[in-house]
């Protein structure tokens, strides 16, 4: 909640990839929030008082998750509200004629938006919730140790730099 609250603010592309770790951090300690304080937590410097909190946050993330009947998969949904959220606003700088470099950068990404689209299993996610997962899925195989692909690499240059620019220029109020 720390730390989610932080990026909420300075970065919603990195919120939400922090948020769809934290789903898989709670998964891998098995929806069990004693396991996340007891073997989780101590990796951070936290206050006492941060435990608690940090704990509550988690609890809260649990029930919604088994509430909301993604306990093996998928995202709760206050991150599925920001995504859609993010989505809106994407569609709105598109369409705004004052943001050129916006429109330059996701022209720049549409090929390997629309490859991505082509490979992945819900076709019915939007352009980006695409772009969110290719990034955080880099990001688990960076974490895993794997070498990502010259390839992979080359078409998640304009992708991140779509999403750094639209992180930039959302805001809830947008």
């Amino acid at each position: 909640m720390i730390v989610a609250r932080k990026l909420r603010k300075q970065n919603i592309t990195a919120y939400i990839i922090y948020m769809f770790q934290v789903e898989d951090i709670i998964r891998a300690y098995g929806l069990d929030v004693d396991r996340i304080c007891k073997e989780y937590l101590p990796k951070f410097q936290y206050t006492e008082e941060q435990i608690a909190e940090q704990r509550d946050w988690y609890a809260g993330l649990i029930r919604m998750m088994q509430e909301e009947g993604v306990k093996e998969n998928g995202h709760v949904q206050v991150v599925k509200n920001t995504l859609l959220l993010m989505a809106d606003r994407h569609r709105e700088l598109l369409a705004d004629s004052n943001q050129p470099f916006y429109s330059a950068a996701y022209y720049k990404a549409l090929p390997y938006i629309v490859e991505l689209r082509s490979k992945g299993r819900n076709k019915e996610k939007d352009e980006i919730e695409n772009c969110v997962d290719a990034l955080y899925g880099a990001t688990v195989l960076k974490m895993q140790g794997r070498e990502l692909s010259d390839e992979t690499k080359q078409a998640l240059q304009p992708i991140t730099h779509l999403l750094e620019m639209l992180g930039k220029l959302y805001s809830p109020e947008s």
